[in-house]
């Protein structure tokens, strides 16, 4: 079975999600058809097949485990919302009028917008013998969408890094990209922690999230005359500038409750004698975020502060709370603790929420987005792209409710909603846009394509930020964050055929038993080939033992004729020579081949990981790659 985590620490923390198509009436004059796996799975199509797929489900493997199943569970409607939300990310059609309560009112679209859609719903919920994506159920809609003719994968789901012998999705993966199909995953909610990127197969788009330009946000004033900025998408607000006691949910324990237990808010850890008409502070963690709210509303409270644990850094985000919530930073909570305790009557008022927009730096990585290095192999760098993953608004089941909690009977057809499961369909409709404009294209090509234009600055000019303040790296966004106008022209591309993956498989040591669950092509392995010449869009050194690396690479060009120059920005402790540093093309499709060599240098300090890359330029084109080195 598969464990899911489709949604970051601290908000919902068990998930279970499948498609609705209450929603498929927006999706109307289809060019392309999508296929994504948000607890279920999702097509894109070429218009040339006029065919609507729609929506089908797999619940053999979850039958198994749970027993006889009632009528129930016979339907792929989506009464979680997940699915929904995924699937018009990457392919709704325009809707205007799109809004949360109000907040973030505009016209929203999927990116590819004129998409074809399917879903396919392979999770369930939890019973008393298990839940959720059971491996058989998930493989057995890959291959149903890929017998269906589609065009792109999209599936927002994951359950671990494993060899890749035993991973269903990596295996599934394998046999669309085989045909030509696009397969896009979700790096996983388990950052910032490292090496706990997932969906790690080379063939295989593995993306990160990060945040856009636009807030929602609601001001905590202390009465100290101190104002903190928060994030919430609540619908409740409290009368104007009227201040209330404040309360550290510590202080309002119930009898025979820990502290430990008290602060994050669980229900019935508050004594409602205590908590009555204040506002009350809760720590994040351990349950949803919209729970402790729930917490907070049985106990008495007109409104919640919730506070970040350091881990959690300065990601806030805006959820669809019972009450008037506004979500802090680490700091800003240390701070309004300390208040708090400064005071023998603390107060504290919040606004209603509005929407900001311009907001910089942007993008942002988010805390949950899960980080490289590749557990697997890490010759190949993961996540390979970031996309917006915080905070966005696509469409939602309304037989789910906003908050994803069962006490929450209000019911919307948009939500907000953060997770690389947000991330990943935002890459799947671009996706679905390259394989309009470039039908011959190989799923390696648009990978490149995709990765090699992807920007590593913010909108301030500065490098994204992994939060307060910290450079991020390539372990975070992998080669940056998408630039969907740059990847329709990329000038290169670095691409590769199911004989490269074969070499690849083969170079992991698998035997012929194992490579046969990829591929029932007769192969034979290649004596020579490297990890090192494996033809990917980014460069990864697992260690320098050796004291030189050279690794091989070509290119394909996909513009017009032009003469490109190697440019490097060298990462600290090695030496970096490109062999040659010119190349011309003439013609479309024309390859050429370069090396890239990497060495120690003499009495160099630093240790673990650094980051540069390489640039090829014309003039016009900035196709990059990024390099990542393991010093030890």
């Amino acid at each position: 079975m598969k464990d899911m985590d489709l949604f970051p620490q601290g908000g919902r923390e068990v998930v279970r999600v499948d498609p609705n198509f209450t929603a498929t009436g927006t999706y109307t004059n289809p060019s392309l058809l999508s296929f994504s796996i948000s607890f279920y799975i999702v097509l894109i199509k070429f218009q040339k097949y006029r065919k609507l797929i729609g929506a089908k489900y797999f619940n053999k493997g979850y039958a198994a485990n749970a027993g006889s199943l009632n009528a129930s569970y016979e339907t792929a409607r989506d009464n979680e919302g997940h699915g929904t939300h995924t699937l018009s990310t990457a392919g709704g059609n325009f809707i205007s009028g799109a809004n949360v309560f109000g907040n973030g009112n505009g016209t929203a679209k999927g990116g590819s917008p004129k998409a074809l859609v399917a879903a396919y719903k392979v999770c369930w919920p939890q019973v008393d013998s298990g839940g959720g994506c059971y491996d058989a159920d998930i493989l057995a809609a890959m291959e149903a969408a890929i017998s269906d003719g589609v065009d792109v994968l999209s599936l927002s789901l994951g359950g671990g890094s494993k060899d890749f012998s035993d991973d269903v999705t990596a295996i599934g993966a394998f046999h669309a990209v085989q045909q030509g199909i696009v397969v896009v995953c979700s790096a996983g909610n388990s950052g910032p922690a490292p090496g706990t990127v997932e969906n790690v197969a080379p063939w295989i788009i593995t993306v990160g999230a990060s945040t856009i330009n636009r807030d929602f946000t609601s001001f905590v004033s202390l009465g100290n005359k101190k104002h903190i900025k928060g994030a919430s998408l609540s619908d409740k607000i409290l009368p104007e500038q009227k201040f209330y006691p404040l309360i550290d949910a510590v202080d309002a324990k119930a009898n025979k409750v820990s502290s430990d237990i008290a602060q994050l808010c669980l229900v019935g850890s508050l004594d409602p004698e205590k908590v009555k008409g204040k506002i009350i502070i809760c720590l994040r963690g351990e349950n949803a975020r919209a729970d402790k709210g729930y917490a907070a509303v049985k106990a008495g409270a007109v409104g919640m502060i919730l506070a970040n644990a350091e881990e959690n850094g300065d990601e806030i985000i805006a959820d669809a709370h019972l009450l008037p919530v506004s979500h802090v930073s680490y700091t800003d909570g240390q701070s309004i603790y300390q208040y708090i305790n400064s005071t023998k009557t603390p107060m504290a008022y919040m606004t209603h929420v509005r929407t900001e927009l311009g907001i910089k730096p942007a993008p942002v990585m988010a805390s949950f987005s899960s980080r490289g290095p590749n557990t697997v192999e890490e010759t190949i760098l993961k996540p390979d792209i970031t996309a917006p993953g915080v905070n966005i608004l696509a469409a939602y089941s309304e037989d789910a409710s906003p908050s994803g909690s069962f006490f929450d009977k209000r019911r919307i057809p948009f939500n907000i909603v953060s997770g690389t499961s947000m991330s990943c369909p935002h890459i799947s409709g671009i996706v679905g846009l390259l394989k309009t404009l470039y039908p011959n294209w190989s799923p390696a090509a648009i990978k490149s394509a995709i990765m090699t234009t992807a920007e590593s600055r913010a909108n301030d000019m500065h490098p994204i930020q992994n939060g307060g303040n910290l450079k991020a790296n390539s372990f975070a966004y992998g080669a940056g964050h998408v630039q969907p106008n740059r990847a329709m022209n990329p000038g290169l591309v670095y691409d590769l055929t199911t004989k490269d993956y074969m070499n690849f498989l083969c170079a992991q040591g698998y035997n012929k038993s194992q490579i046969s669950k990829f591929s029932a092509m007769s192969f034979v392995c290649s004596k020579s080939f490297k990890l090192t010449d494996f033809n990917y869009p980014s460069i990864s050194i697992p260690d320098m033992k050796s004291g030189v690396v050279t690794i091989k690479r070509r290119v394909k060009n996909v513009g017009k004729p032009s003469t490109y120059v190697a440019r490097v920005k060298v990462p600290h402790g090695v030496s970096v020579s490109v062999e040659p540093r010119t190349l011309k093309f003439t013609r479309i499709d024309e390859e050429k081949s370069f090396k890239v060599v990497i060495g120690s240098v003499a009495n160099n300090k630093h240790k673990g990981y650094v980051f540069g890359s390489l640039i090829w330029e014309d003039g016009k084109h900035h196709v990059r790659s990024p390099i990542v080195v393991n010093l030890g």
